[in-house]
């Protein structure tokens, strides 16, 4: 009992540290300040617009 549990909490963390490793990377974080809420990008939308 104690194996599993001890088990699933490191496959947590590794999971964890995996995906906080790729955040930067993701598509919420935009270098050129427009980052997605609820699906939208703003900076589509700017564009589509203009």
């Amino acid at each position: 009992m104690g194996k599993t549990v001890v088990s699933a909490f490191a496959f947590a963390i590794v999971v964890i540290l995996s995906a906080s490793a790729f955040a930067p990377r993701s598509v919420a974080h935009s270098s050129n300040g427009c980052t997605p809420a609820y699906g939208v990008d703003p900076c589509a939308a700017k564009a589509i617009t203009e």
